[in-house]
């Protein structure tokens, strides 16, 4: 089969580099919610930095998308659930505080937190126009 006709069509594809990026980010994002979560700079900017990362690359392990498309779609999606939170909407599905699903959706809106995920939009734009994985 020719390269041409393997290539297209198909956007299911596994890609190693993107999925050890996945492990490697979820791993700095659990140290950031952890060991480093009295650092402030950190666990408040860093951490929402890397969330829209961690989520393209995820992406990207299994999926071949257009990458600027791909990351308007998680930074529509990281801003949507940040509104979410201005609405209180983890306590409103029911989730306890503390609880894993009540951490992960976010429990206070902050404007900071849309400019890191910008920022972190920002930075996968570049890293996708200069790397070809």
């Amino acid at each position: 089969m020719s390269e041409e006709k393997q290539n297209s069509g198909s956007i299911l594809h596994f890609s190693l580099p993107y999925f050890i990026a996945t492990i490697l980010l979820f791993l700095i994002e659990v140290a950031i919610a952890t060991v480093f979560s009295t650092v402030f700079f950190v666990r408040a900017y860093l951490g929402d930095v890397l969330v829209v990362m961690l989520i393209y690359t995820f992406i990207k392990s299994f999926f071949r998308l257009n990458d600027l498309k791909l990351i308007i779609g998680i930074f529509i999606f990281a801003c949507i659930t940040e509104f979410a939170q201005y609405f209180n909407i983890a306590e409103k599905l029911g989730y306890q505080k503390g609880s894993l699903m009540y951490i992960v959706i976010g429990n206070s809106f902050s404007w900071v937190d849309i400019l890191c995920y910008g920022v972190g939009c920002a930075l996968l734009y570049l890293f996708s126009k200069f790397n070809k994985c």
